[in-house]
């Protein structure tokens, strides 16, 4: 996985911990969480399409 093992793993997340603090990891990761679970459902829906006549058409054909 892109050449990152275990030890390179654990500085980041240290990293990370001394950054942010132990009080906002939660908070990072359910946003994390939450964004990733938005993009999957976006990925997942067929595209709407609109498919309603403008008025504005039909006004200028009659």
């Amino acid at each position: 996985m892109f050449g990152i093992g275990m030890p390179e793993l654990i500085i980041i997340l240290v990293i990370v911990l001394i950054i942010f603090g132990a009080g906002k990891l939660p908070e990072i990761g359910g946003a994390i969480g939450k964004g990733i679970r938005n993009f999957k459902k976006a990925t997942r829906e067929p595209e709407e399409i609109d498919a309603t006549p403008d008025s504005k058409k039909i006004d200028e054909k009659k």
